[in-house]
Order: C-alpha cells, then structure tokens, then sequence
C-alpha cells in the first residue's frame, strides 16, 4: 500500500473501499461455507434415519419370514422351507448389520444373534417332539420380537439424538454466523468512519482555506496535510492566497495614489468655485451664479465620494490587524449608544437593550466601530418617537447580537445587496441627507475578520440584523 503522504485522494477511497468489501466478502463467504456444512450434516443425518428406519423394517418382516418357515419345517420337516429360514436370517443378519454401523449397541446385535442361533438349534428334532419344538419356538420367536423391539427403540433414541445434536449445532451455527455478520458489520462501521475522517479532515481544512479566501483573510498561509493531490490543491490555494494579496496591495496602493492625486485639483476647483462665488474676479450674473453653485456641490460631492472611497479601503485593511481581547459586550454596546445619545434625542428615539451581560474574544474598537454603524443606520431610517432595540443571547457557543428599528425596512429588491460598498438602497429616508453606502459594509468587513457572520433577517416590519460571533467566553 502506498504510504499516506504519497497516495492520491482517488488512490485512498479506492483502498478503503476495497478493505471494506473484503471483509464484508470474507464475511459473507464464512457464512455460506458454514451453511453449506451444516446442509451436509443435515442430509446425512437425514440419510442414515432413512437407512436406520428401513434396517429395522427389514430385520422385523425378516423376523416374521423366520418364523413362519421356522413353525412350517418343525411340522412338514420340508428342507425349502428350512432354505426359506436361512435366507430369511441372513437377511434380517444383514440388515443388523446395518443398524450396527449406525450405532446399534454392540450388546443388543449380540443378544439377537444369539436369540436367532438358539431357534435355528431348535428346528432339527424327530416328528415325535414336534410339539414340544413348536412351543419352543413360539417362546424364543416372542423374546426375538422383544430385542427388535428394543432395537427398534434404540434406533428412535439415537435418531432423536442425531437430530438434537443437528438443531444444536444448527443454532450454534446461526449464533456463530449472526456474531460474524455483525462484528463484520461493525468492524466495516468503524473502518468506514476511520476513512472517512481521514479523508474529510484535509477537505474540512480545504473548506476553512477557501472560506478564509472570502473572508479577505490573507494573512493566513494555507497548508494542508493529507493526500497527495489534496495537498497539491492546498499549495494551489497558497498562491492564489498570495497572489490575492498582492492584488489587494496593489489596489489599495492605487486607491491612495489616486485620491492623493485626485485630492491637490480638487482643492484647487473648490477655491476657484469659492473665488468665482466671492465676486473676486468680478460681479457675477444670476446664471453665472447658478453655475457656480453647481460647481461647487459636485466638487464637495466628488470629494466625499473619494473620502469614503478611502475610509472604506482604510476599514478593509484595518480589518486584517485585531486586537483581541476578552470584552463584555453588553457594556461595549451601552458605550455605543451613549456616544450616539444626542442623535437619538434629536429624533426622541428610545433605545432599549435585552439580554445579559456576554462576553467575547473581540478587538473593541472595531467591534464598537461596526455596532456604532449599524445604530447610527437604525437612527437614520427610524421614524420620530420610534423604538431600537438590541438583544444579546448565546446560542451553540455563539455570541448572537439583534438589532431591530421601527423604519421601513429593506426593499426586496435591495435585500441581496444591502452589504455591497457604495449601494444605496430604494427607500431612504426622506428627512436626512443621503447616505455613503459603506456603513453595512464596513460592519460586514470586521465581523468577518473576527470569524463571524451578519445577516439581514426577514422583513419585519423594519430592519433587522444579526451578527453572530463564535469566539464566546464564559464570565
């Protein structure tokens, strides 16, 4: 068998398949052997009863074929008729003989024997003690028919006997082949499950690289013990994972070369639109005023636009460098909102905050940055008077944080999108300026960077997320 590191993935669910129909064959093939034998078994025994039962019918009709030609020559003293007993007796001889090969005891074919001698040295006699001979015989003949009968029992005896030992050894048989069958059946179970996880851990460790891939999660190297050609595939992932964030680099590099560029003509149009506006080149018409003021909202659009371009690109680095450690969140979530108290004030908007004190392994600033976004979200789209509530729980070793607001929710047409960077959806606000579009994902970004997960719950009235975190500590 090829050693592990060098066989292939193929190569090893081939060998686990093959041990495991070997044993459920050899399994298999010991049982059809042992019925085989004991069928064998069956059939003899039922053969030597057949034999035994026709042995003892020949030696009683023999009997009763000696009798007769035994009481018929002491009367006519016909030597035919003393022909008839010999060839009787030799028969029934024979068939006793038979009896004794299929365990008649010795002592009873003796006792017939000599029964059988002592009348054949009753026949010959002169006429005149014909009765007497005749009386005899009658006697002797009745002590012969009681050893057949004794025989005839014995035989019984001994072919129950064959039976019992039969159904005995059938039951032991089944027992036996019922034990084989399921320790086949269990040893296959084990064998089965020790394969299977050999060859799920490396595709578990394959499934955990390629989700540390969409997750952004680069600085990780990928390295995957296992098969040979699943180790290939992991090596494959290394470099796309390097490759990944040199791609990365490059274009934050490009994002910051960019809007440092963008940033120097930019200035320069505001204080150009802000000379114009000013009248320092000379009055201006009403239409040239108008233009002006164009001018100047694009360029104040255009540089927000770039400022969020690179604040977004700032959080999706600073993602990748945690700080951990162990914070209680319910505290954490209580410093968010008091940050964010005179916000809500403004809207007389309640805050309420379920669940109790949960703790967690967490970089507390970007997990406050992320909570903060979301609330600020849920401030922004809440109607005036409304209700936002958070609840903390534990679920499968999981922190889970809810928020609900009281807005118009998401749209079903948004629903898949709502966490892409710079998506706005259909139904904003009509009372607050419009928003960046990066917020969710800013918050999707760090969540994802501590192992969790966000989502976007069913419609409610309002919107509702979820942020489930694994990383759970016990107070």
């Amino acid at each position: 068998m090829l050693p592990l590191h060098r066989a292939s993935f193929r190569q090893l669910m081939l060998v686990a398949f093959l041990l495991i129909a070997a044993l459920l064959a050899s399994a298999s093939l010991h049982g059809l052997f042992t019925l085989e034998r004991l069928i064998a078994q069956s059939r003899d025994g039922a053969e030597r009863a057949v034999q035994a039962t026709a042995a003892v019918q020949i030696l009683a009709e023999r009997t009763v074929a000696m009798e007769r030609a035994a009481r018929q020559y002491v009367v006519l003293d016909d030597p035919v008729l003393r022909d008839r007993f010999d060839a009787a007796a030799r028969e029934a001889s024979a068939a006793l003989e038979r009896l004794q090969s299929n365990q008649l005891p010795v002592p009873l074919a003796d006792a017939w024997r000599a029964a059988a001698a002592d009348i054949a040295g009753r026949l010959p006699g002169p006429r005149s003690t014909a009765r007497k001979r005749d009386q005899q015989l009658t006697d002797a003949f009745r002590e012969l028919a009681a050893i057949n009968g004794d025989i005839a029992e014995h035989m019984q005896l001994v072919t129950r006997s064959r039976n019992d030992a039969l159904r005995g050894e059938l039951e032991a048989g089944r027992l036996q082949l019922g034990r084989q069958v399921l320790g086949a059946i269990a040893v296959a179970v084990v064998m089965a499950l020790g394969f299977g996880l050999l060859l799920s851990r490396p595709l578990k460790r394959l499934e955990t690289a390629i989700e540390g891939l969409g997750a952004n999660r680069l600085d990780e190297p990928i390295e995957i013990r296992g098969p040979a050609d699943v180790r290939q595939l992991g090596r494959s992932l290394d470099a796309l994972r390097i490759r990944l964030g040199e791609l990365d680099a490059d274009k934050a590099r490009f994002l910051r070369h960019v809007s440092h560029e963008l940033k120097t003509p930019l200035a320069a149009l505001r204080e150009g639109v802000a000379l114009l506006e000013d009248g320092v080149t000379g009055d201006l018409s009403a239409s040239q005023r108008e233009v002006a003021r164009i001018l100047r909202q694009n360029t104040y659009a255009l540089q927000s636009q770039i400022e969020d371009l690179l604040r977004f690109n700032a959080a999706v680095f600073e993602a990748r460098e945690l700080q951990r450690r162990r914070v209680e969140l319910a505290g954490l979530l209580q410093r968010v909102i008091d940050d964010q108290r005179l916000q809500a004030q403004a809207r007389q908007l309640r805050v309420v905050v379920a669940g109790g004190p949960q703790w967690a392994e967490v970089d507390p600033d970007k997990m406050a940055t992320a909570l903060g976004n979301l609330l600020s979200n849920a401030i922004r789209f809440s109607p005036e008077g409304g209700t936002i509530e958070f609840e903390l729980s534990q679920h499968d070793g999981a922190v889970r944080i809810q928020i609900a607001d009281r807005g118009p929710g998401v749209a079903p047409a948004d629903r898949d999108r709502v966490f892409e960077p710079f998506y706005r959806g259909e139904r904003q606000p009509s009372d607050a300026a419009r928003g960046s579009g990066i917020g969710l994902s800013i918050v999707q970004e760090y969540i994802a960077a501590h192992g969790g997960r966000i989502e976007l719950l069913p419609d409610g009235p309002g919107a509702a997320f979820r942020i489930e975190l694994p990383n759970a500590v016990q107070d």
